[in-house]
């Protein structure tokens, strides 16, 4: 999984996230900040930064907090920032909002559940789940991708992973979109509302399992949680709940973006699908294009812990202090020209295309991110091969959402 901000920010002329043309195709505008105001100040404390070299730093950089609940002023006048305070303030924090030593301590726990091993032993499942939808996909003729393919796949990896009940799917999408709706920039109170109830709807449901599982361990990643331990440290049950929601809600969300975003930019570049169809040493390397060219997460938040500076408008220089908020927009990143040759161009064999930081960076790389590329490996090479004549039918309807950036409806035929 990738870490989300949750954090509240303004617009101007050039970042308008409430502007349904902005989340469509964020890209142009992206374009425009990067290469006009690269280190574009908000309002007076938010800067947003658009530079692959920026935003890389500023996601290793140790002078940076990813607890901006701690670290930034909650203005006064907006109530979902003072929300989002008070709620960081009581229960347990999730792995993705956490710094240094605590968050150190969890990543060496949870770490031990979530082996190479523990992915790999997962690739036969995955083929299969695959190779069962598109047998009947071929039967029709035809399918809806995200509904069909890159939503169940995804949803049952992380399952069996879990060792969880198939039965929920419906529900568990439901919780995923409630909850990623309040990463949004656009965020209301109704959203942490609706939020907050979807986590008292799922809370139950996951104490039941937890308790079964330490009656009866398995060698599922719940098991391998309750037996973790490090120098006689183990999670408590609220870090423990508190990682289980993450993984079960937000653990296929990345996937399924990444599979839907993935096909239609091979569709929309019909000789990259015809190379990496006919060609079986890229399968090691397209998906890194994939998440460079349009990934499922667009931004992130820090929050600088001293006054850091980066070069500005004309080379002058922006400065954000202590108490102020850093929005690292990776998407853009991902097409800076400096760091990428004809960014706007998928070029599945690029040499560097693993630069991206569609994963985001540093310690809070995503602790997911070898299961998401081989769930997309997995889903689109086997498409792909299996279906040579595979098309657009009608127009592709994406997500409303900035963030989480994905397609919702994609048919296709054969």
């Amino acid at each position: 999984m990738s870490e989300e901000p949750n954090v509240r920010r303004g617009s101007t002329e050039l970042w308008r996230p409430a502007d349904p043309a902005f989340r469509a195709d964020p890209y142009p505008f992206y374009e425009r900040l990067r290469s006009t105001d690269p280190a574009h100040r908000l309002d007076g404390y938010t800067v947003v930064v658009t530079r692959h070299a920026d935003v890389s730093s500023t996601l290793r950089g140790a002078e940076f907090a990813r607890d901006i609940e701690r670290h930034s002023a909650a203005p006064a006048n907006d109530p979902v920032s003072q929300r989002r305070k008070e709620r960081a303030s009581s229960g347990a924090r999730s792995i993705l909002n956490l710094d240094p030593p605590d968050h150190t301590r969890l990543r060496r726990l949870v770490t031990q559940a979530f082996t190479p091993r523990s992915v790999e032993r997962l690739r036969a499942i995955t083929e299969r789940m695959v190779d069962e939808v598109l047998d009947a996909a071929s039967t029709a003729g035809g399918f809806e991708l995200i509904d069909e393919l890159a939503f169940p796949i995804p949803f049952r990896v992380i399952s069996e992973m879990l060792n969880m009940p198939i039965d929920r799917s419906d529900e568990l999408r439901e919780w995923s979109q409630i909850l990623t709706a309040t990463l949004e920039p656009t965020a209301t109170l109704e959203d942490l509302d609706a939020a907050e109830a979807a986590i008292g709807e799922l809370i139950p449901f996951l104490d039941s399992v937890i308790a079964d599982r330490r009656l009866n361990p398995g060698e599922d990643v719940v098991s391998a949680l309750l037996a973790a331990e490090a120098e006689g440290d183990r999670l408590d049950m609220a870090e423990l709940m508190a990682f289980v929601v993450l993984l079960y809600v937000a653990g296929h969300e990345t996937t399924v973006n990444l599979i839907g975003n993935g096909v239609l930019a091979l569709l929309n570049h019909p000789d990259q699908l015809e190379a990496w169809r006919d060609d079986p040493e890229l399968d090691s390397v397209a998906v890194d294009e994939l998440l460079r060219f349009d990934g499922p997460v667009q931004q992130t938040v820090r929050a600088p812990l001293d006054t850091v500076t980066y070069r500005g408008t004309d080379g002058d220089p922006v400065e954000v202090r202590y108490g102020e908020v850093v929005i690292t927009c990776l998407g853009a990143a991902n097409r800076d020209p400096e760091m990428f040759a004809e960014p706007n161009q998928l070029i599945l064999g690029r040499p560097n295309a693993n630069r991206h930081l569609a994963f985001s960076s540093g310690a809070h790389y995503c602790l997911g991110a070898s299961l998401a590329r081989m769930e997309a490996e997995i889903a689109i090479t086997r498409l792909i091969r299996r279906f040579p004549g595979l098309h657009l039918v009608g127009e592709p309807r994406w997500r409303d959402r900035l963030t989480i950036r994905g397609v919702d409806r994609l048919e296709l035929a054969f």
